[in-house]
């Protein structure tokens, strides 16, 4: 039940994002809570704010339901398991509202916090920076109250703040190289940067095919992947090949042996390039963005080496 009201928590944030215009790409849970992978950046201020606080009002609501309903159960069985699994759940869901509203990012009341600075300066980098660097100084507090607990008090539980310290300042350090690449990008578009008609290997070719093919000449290290309608479903690096031995490449398709492009590797023309280079991590001479038009055919393709030079 708890994981259902941690799933709510993220949905909340899912529809309220979608409802501003915001794609959500996954909703994932582990160890730490649960995260909704927006694919863009909210448009302005209001929307930002909505969003990050759908999911903590959703969990105080749940609270505040279950309270009421152990309070209901108490009067028929104050010592029962109904009553104590409610109350426990009140709890549970009241402590996640209330963490993740302290004022640091990745936790929502960062995101609260940069919306409101966001609203009131009209500079989304500093609200974003302000945010992120408040993240660290809470994650900082944190790991430094779960090393005082383990040595003052020899409490094991210093190492779970201990943990949640050393998350919120890697998220938020995170965070803050995201907005000083959006502040390098400014309003640059994957099509100020990418390769327009790039060679585009049939998944059907086998590895032999390509290494008699233009592509060897072409100077690139990474190629789009496209199925027999032209749509790109993978990508390959010549380090891809390398890993078939000769004997086999006659027989081994280029589709076996290219990694499958995921659904965030896939972008417009349109599209501003931090929002694409905030969701995707390009490893120099493996990885690709393809770019693709309004019936998801292959137009163009962006790698690492673009990205560093548009910065």
């Amino acid at each position: 039940v708890f994981c259902a009201a941690l799933l709510s928590h993220e949905l909340a944030h899912s529809i309220v994002a979608r409802r501003n215009g915001v794609r959500v790409e996954v909703i994932v849970l582990w160890l730490l809570g649960g995260v909704s992978e927006l694919t863009e950046e909210p448009k302005d201020a209001r929307a930002d704010l909505r969003i990050a606080l759908a999911g903590p009002l959703t969990s105080l609501g749940i609270a505040a339901v279950a309270f009421l309903a152990g309070v209901g159960a108490a009067a028929v069985d104050p010592d029962g398991p109904i009553t104590a699994v409610l109350l426990w759940l009140a709890i549970m869901n009241a402590i996640l509202g209330l963490f993740n509203l302290l004022p640091g990012a990745p936790l929502d009341g960062g995101r609260v916090l940069r919306a409101v600075i966001w609203w009131r300066t009209g500079d989304r980098l500093r609200a974003a920076t302000s945010a992120a660097r408040s993240g660290q100084f809470l994650g900082t507090v944190l790991l430094m109250i779960g090393i005082a607990e383990l040595i003052l008090f020899g409490h094991l539980g210093g190492l779970w703040l201990m943990l949640l310290g050393w998350f919120l300042q890697s998220a938020a350090h995170a965070e803050l190289t995201v907005a000083g690449l959006r502040h390098q990008l400014g309003d640059s578009k994957v099509r100020d940067v990418m390769t327009a008609h790039p060679m585009a290997i049939p998944a059907g070719w086998s590895i032999a095919t390509l290494l008699r093919s233009d592509a060897p000449s072409t100077g690139h290290r990474v190629f789009p992947v496209v199925d027999a309608t032209g749509h790109p479903i993978a990508v390959v690096a010549w380090s891809d090949l390398a890993a078939v031995t000769e004997p086999a490449r006659a027989t081994t398709t280029v589709g076996v042996a290219a990694r499958a492009l995921p659904a965030a590797a896939l972008t417009r023309e349109d599209e501003p390039l931090s929002d694409v280079a905030s969701r995707v991590v390009l490893r120099p001479n493996l990885d690709a963005v393809a770019v693709v038009d309004a019936d998801g055919k292959l137009t163009g393709l962006f790698t690492a080496t673009d990205l560093v030079l548009a910065c």
